[in-house]
């Protein structure tokens, strides 16, 4: 069955150097899962944010469930992020490092049903970075280009 993803944040890869990646739990309320379900998230502005000796996850958007009705719950609510203590107090460590973000990549659920998270450890792009990427990109993709014509497929 494997993994099916719920949300991916595409823009992060332009937007940051990603420097480590983790598979994180989170603490959900049932309509969320179901919203979940349904595929109704975004991850476009979300954050991670350590208070105290705990980890929440802001600005992710969740959907209110169709039919939720008085259970529904907040979709702009900060969810916990369920992690290892070691874990935890290592990334804390990172994070007082200057230029350095929490961020969540994707959610999907796992083979045994749960949701999860991949949350990376980043640092910002500059605009020259960002440039520079593309420009590479684009040189990649006219050398395989190339490459196809003189095989001639």
């Amino acid at each position: 069955m494997g993994i099916k993803v719920i949300a991916e944040n595409r823009k992060a890869r332009h937007n940051y150097e990603i420097l480590e990646k983790l598979e994180v739990g989170l603490m959900l309320q049932g309509s969320e899962v179901k919203a979940m379900r349904e595929g109704r998230a975004n991850l476009t502005d979300g954050f991670a944010r350590f208070k105290g000796d705990e980890c929440y996850l802001q600005s992710i958007h969740i959907a209110p469930y169709v039919n939720g009705g008085y259970a529904n719950h907040d979709p702009d609510r900060p969810r916990k992020v369920l992690m290892h203590k070691r874990e935890m107090n290592r990334w804390m460590g990172k994070l007082k490092t200057k230029g350095l973000a929490a961020i969540p990549l994707k959610l999907y659920f796992n083979k045994r049903g749960f949701v999860k998270c991949e949350l990376a450890l980043a640092r910002g792009k500059k605009l020259h970075d960002k440039r520079e990427t593309l420009k590479k990109r684009v040189m990649d993709r006219e050398a395989q280009a190339a490459i196809k014509s003189r095989r001639g497929g």
